[in-house]
């Protein structure tokens, strides 16, 4: 029974709506036909209007708003993109580096700052300010619907009044639904009376209010980001100023592997160095390929025909004291070879041969095979840039100097963008390659031999 008298309810209720809109309709028609008349409120009309004009203006500023803070984010990400362009193209040993990575990151910051700040600030004041327009919409349309059914409930009761029979019980009630349709109208038709003017009256502070935010914030954004523009154009003014003397610092590539000369020294064997004032190391064994040619002494030479007994050889100014004054023999044919050979792996040897006459004559030229560079030299550099040595087993340079390069004795030490050399003014000194030779950064030189 109560599911019978809910459905008749509702059944009732969807009859009584159907009748209001039929009658609505009716009423519509007959008021533009001009068979019945309709109560105006211009002055009410006038703030209708506004209020649409208003929630026209809002909806474009919104939108606008929308389309602004989209260019704001399009924006951020083609800086972001720029800034990655410039951190890519800045070389490493480049100076500022460290502040236009910086300068990139602050950049960044700045940019999401102001898209939030726009949000929260305008944007979102933007959607609260809209948010009341539905209900205020929806309301006016109400109080026309309302207003249409006081004035169909005006002309029911009119027309019962000037019928030829007059039914006074149909007459009292078409008054009494008269009185609650122009009750709930007039109740409705006051409260939109006194909200529209107030809305409308509201735009200014609202346009006000939200153009000075998005001005304000505007102009801090471009007040911090001219600040790191000016930033940035002095690390790049100064680059370009360093770049063009070749001043700006050059770093060296970190070496990560185990510093050769610490387990160098640690190492004893047959490789150690020579002892101060022996130049020459200790000749291979007898036999090899390069064993030490003989150098053979005639204590007691024969006279030659047209030389004097007293006569003695003539010094040359590059020869030692001691090598000037041995007289040997000429070198047998095999000799040459061994001596070729021995010159080439016995560094800072001088192996002079002399072939004399008795008293002093000349019969054969002398030759010196003596080495300016050390064993297993490959090229000669010139450092560009000073490098001060981080590590005892790597070399000190100036720019200027002139370094000879030689082979690591195990590759594998090397590290990359490093080489083993001695420095040219060092050797020409000692001639002790154990003491002057070292690593040095491949970048902070340029070959030039």
């Amino acid at each position: 029974m109560a599911e019978m008298g809910s459905k008749g309810v509702t059944a009732g209720k969807i009859a009584s709506n159907v009748q209001k809109k039929l009658t609505r309709a009716q009423e519509k028609v007959l008021q533009k036909l001009g068979k019945a008349d309709e109560t105006k409120d211009e002055q009410f009309e006038q703030c209708v209007q506004n209020f649409n004009k208003q929630l026209t203006e809002g909806t474009r500023l919104q939108k606008d708003l929308r389309t602004y803070l989209a260019s704001v984010k399009a924006m951020h990400e083609a800086s972001k993109k720029l800034s990655e362009c410039l951190q890519e193209v800045y070389e490493p040993e480049w100076p500022g580096r460290d502040e236009a990575n910086k300068i990139a990151e602050n950049n960044d910051l700045l940019w999401m700052d102001y898209h939030q700040k726009l949000v929260d600030q305008a944007l979102l004041t933007m959607d609260t300010y809209l948010g009341q327009f539905p209900d205020i919409k929806s309301r006016i349309a109400k109080r026309g619907r309302k207003l249409v059914d006081y004035d169909s409930a005006r002309h029911h009761y009119e027309s019962l009044q000037t019928a030829k029979k007059k039914d006074e019980a149909k007459i009292a009630k078409a008054e009494e639904e008269l009185i609650k349709a122009q009750k709930v109208f007039e109740e409705m038709n006051v409260d939109l009376q006194e909200e529209l003017p107030s809305l409308w009256n509201s735009r200014v502070g609202f346009y006000v209010n939200t153009f000075q935010s998005i001005a304000g914030l505007e102009e801090n954004f471009h007040k911090e980001m001219s600040k790191l523009n000016q930033n940035l154009n002095d690390v790049l003014v100064s680059l370009e100023k360093q770049h063009g003397s070749n001043t700006f610092t050059v770093k060296a590539q970190p070496r990560k592997k185990t510093k050769l000369f610490s387990r160098l020294r640690r190492k004893k064997n047959s490789d150690s160095a020579p002892e101060k004032g022996n130049k020459s190391p200790s000749p291979p064994p007898d036999g090899s390929p390069a064993a030490t040619p003989e150098i053979r002494v005639n204590h007691e030479p024969e006279p030659a025909s047209g030389a004097s007994p007293g006569a003695t050889i003539p010094k040359s100014p590059s020869q030692p004291a001691e090598a000037s004054e041995v007289v040997g023999g000429a070198q047998e044919p095999g000799e040459t070879a061994a001596s070729e050979a021995a010159s080439s792996s016995l560094p800072a040897v001088v192996v002079e041969t002399f072939s004399a006459t008795v008293n002093g004559a000349v019969e054969g030229s002398g030759g010196t095979g003596r080495l300016d560079l050390p064993p297993g030299f490959m090229f000669k550099v010139q450092a560009q840039h000073d490098y001060t040595a981080t590590d005892t087993d790597e070399l000190q340079l100036k720019a200027g100097d002139v370094v000879l390069v030689i082979p690591f004795q195990n590759p594998e030490e090397q590290d990359e963008g490093w080489l083993m050399g001695v420095k040219e003014s060092d050797w020409n000194q000692h001639k002790e390659l154990e003491k002057c030779r070292g690593v040095f950064p491949e970048n902070f030189t340029e070959r030039v031999q």
